[in-house]
């Protein structure tokens, strides 16, 4: 055992003195200064541009599917002395440290056949200290994966028909040394049966298990794989320079039954983003979709594949929500945005190197915009659909309270400070949705200005083109800085671009307003109606219960008060988390007990009375409000040029 260990253990066992104070007259020995500690952590080796000796072998075994248990056996080449293996800490595309250090379970080492005792640093415990003996020069290591039996805090990777492998949670790598010069060898055991969908190059199939290429650890972790046993492959870019794939899992064979008319749609959404990227970042893109309502939701970007689910039903309905058309379009611009064209302050050593996040308005909102923009121009959407999901992120912006205290830049942050914790608070509080969805209008507000000043002649598409289609096949990351972002926005359109983007990424206070001018440069205008059209209620699936921008909450499924917003009417009358609306009036509560009395006291002058409960407590409110129903729309402003169907409109080349 090393010397610290063996000294953590003999001071533990120890009697410690009290450190209590007692007159000096009593004292009979000093006491131990009260910075000394039992046990202080050697340090952990810094990342260092340099190879690992040798190739580690992974192999994981995903059959254990009664306990939900991933089985991982690592081989490791080592030499004599101090190692310290490492757990991925910050997870790529969480942009938080996330690496579910405590879902890891039954750690043994051995070398030689002999056990090697680890000690967790107790400053990182994503760390584990080693001593390795002289005369071995490879060491086994074996663990399990804890998998989670429901979403509660950690999302469910594994069903009886589907296993999402995310390698960077199964295995176990050196520190000192960049993630990029470790190369894996991975393998999986499949249970019986099955088959998957990965970017990894598989070189061999043995019944069921299956032999990988050997990697880089970088481009290992950026390589899940959904395994299922109800499995389809579709080529989806036919022909292509470089093969694109769209990999399905699902619950049962019927839901992986993809329609030519649903191929058809992904076949032109590869063709979309070729025309505005006009290069390829990848050797091979391999989209892996779960249909599934076992499978923890996701939408995770890597550079050569994405993890994404959606509804069991989800291409045998008529029309699946516009947000699951939308997902695999963002995921798949991530490839050039976030994964080719990284960040400077994302582009780390290795994955227990502290993130910044600091452009993720570029990052995530520039991909946002361009995923809104290629599901109409694929066909996963139509023009009307776009327009009416524009309309609920203005409005959901356009009155958002929290832009008083805290500005768009500072929401890049919100990771860091808590991994997508509950907000009961969001309009105030701010959070994640912002640097896509408020980013989204300001790349808008970008894209209107340079047609508008350059007569049509240049686009938003431009930059796109310049600023990630370069350096066709290549897949190794090129970061980027604020100051490359205005430089090729400057090259689309001379503009100043930096008081621009400032402007807008940091704008804070009472005055401080949504970026809505990109939709009014764009000919449309953002107003409040009362009443829907069938497409407006069938994308906002909640309308029946949206009172957002009239009494200021959400009426949930069993007449749950949520999402009040702050300064709101019910806000102003004490109402937050947990309350339940009891009765509207003289009737039963419901949905539309609640809408019509709001559309009656625009009508008169009878103010809207509520009684709520939460616990034994009982409330009856008064709201003197007579503006009606409010839903936000865009209308065209007359005599202006449509620039959102130009932006929306799929490519011809």
């Amino acid at each position: 055992m090393m010397k610290y260990a063996a000294l953590a253990l003999l001071l533990a066992s120890a009697s410690v003195p009290a450190l209590a104070q007692v007159p000096a007259s009593q004292a009979q020995t000093p006491l131990p200064a009260p910075t000394s500690l039992p046990y202080a952590p050697p340090p952990i080796p810094a990342p260092q541009d340099r190879d690992y000796p040798g190739t580690i072998g992974i192999r994981v075994d995903l059959t254990d599917l009664d306990h939900k248990v991933i089985r991982v056996r690592q081989t490791v080449p080592v030499s004599a002395g101090p190692l310290v293996l490492q757990y991925p800490k910050f997870i790529p595309g969480n942009h938080a440290d996330t690496g579910p250090i405590q879902l890891i379970s039954g750690l043994t080492v051995t070398g030689n056949g002999n056990r090697i005792e680890w000690v967790r640093d107790t400053v990182d415990p994503h760390a584990f200290h080693l001593d390795i003996p002289a005369g071995v020069a490879t060491i086994e290591v074996d663990f399990e994966w804890l998998t989670q039996p429901d979403n509660a805090t950690w999302r469910v990777v594994m069903t009886d028909e589907i296993v999402n492998l995310q390698w960077e949670k199964a295995l176990l790598y050196p520190a000192g040394y960049n993630h990029d010069r470790i190369t894996f060898a991975a393998s999986v055991v499949l249970p019986e049966g099955w088959n998957y969908g990965v970017a990894l190059d598989t070189v061999s199939r043995e019944g069921n298990v299956a032999t990988f290429a050997p990697i880089s650890l970088e481009h290992l972790a950026d390589s899940p794989m959904f395994a299922g046993k109800h499995y389809r492959r579709v080529d989806i870019d036919p022909g292509g320079r470089s093969p694109v794939h769209l990999n399905l899992v699902g619950d049962t064979a019927a839901s992986i039954n993809a329609t030519p008319e649903w191929i058809a749609k992904y076949e032109a959404l590869v063709d979309q983003a070729d025309y505005l990227f006009g290069a390829r970042h990848f050797d091979r893109y391999e989209f892996l979709l779960g249909l599934t309502s076992k499978l923890g939701g996701i939408g995770l970007e890597h550079h050569r594949s994405s993890e994404n689910t959606a509804a069991v039903n989800y291409f045998s309905t008529a029309t699946p929500s516009y947000g699951s058309r939308g997902l695999l379009p963002h995921e798949y611009v991530h490839s050039w945005n976030g994964k080719f064209r990284r960040p400077s302050d994302e582009y780390v050593p290795n994955f227990n190197v502290p993130t910044q996040n600091s452009l993720m308005w570029v990052y995530e909102g520039q991909t946002e915009y361009w995923g809104d923009v290629l599901t109409p121009r694929s066909g996963l959407g139509t023009f009307e659909e776009a327009v009416v999901n524009l309309a609920e992120v203005a409005g959901f912006y356009d009155q958002q309270p929290g832009r008083h205290w805290r500005a768009l830049q500072d929401t890049t942050n919100q990771n860091l400070l808590g991994y997508r914790l509950t907000n009961p608070w969001s309009s105030w509080m701010r959070g994640t949705g912002d640097y896509y969805r408020e980013a989204l209008l300001i790349w808008l507000d970008a894209d209107t200005l340079i047609r508008e000043a350059t007569r049509e002649r240049r686009s938003l598409d431009d930059f796109a083109r310049a600023f990630y289609g370069v350096e066709d096949g290549v897949w190794e990351a090129r970061p980027y800085a604020f100051e490359d972002v205005v430089e090729h926005l400057n090259a689309v359109h001379p503009h100043d671009w930096a008081t621009f983007l400032r402007t807008r990424l940091d704008a804070v206070g009472p005055d401080a307003e949504a970026p809505l001018d990109g939709i009014e440069r764009a000919g449309w205008r953002l107003t409040y109606v009362d009443d829907l059209t069938p497409l407006e209620k069938r994308m906002m699936g909640g309308w029946g219960g949206d009172f957002q921008y009239s009494l200021g909450f959400t009426l949930g499924s069993g007449n749950r008060i949520t999402g009040v917003r702050w300064g709101g009417l019910a806000f102003e009358q004490g109402l937050g988390h947990g309350w339940e609306l009891v009765a509207v009036g003289d009737r039963t509560a419901s949905a539309e007990a609640l809408r019509e009395a709001v559309t009656a006291a625009r009508r008169g002058s009878d103010p809207i009375v509520l009684v709520v409960k939460r616990g034994d407590e009982f409330r009856t409110l008064s709201f003197d409000y007579y503006g009606g129903l409010r839903y936000p729309r865009l209308v065209r402003i007359p005599g202006t040029r449509d620039r959102l169907a130009d932006i929306f409109a799929p490519r011809r080349h």
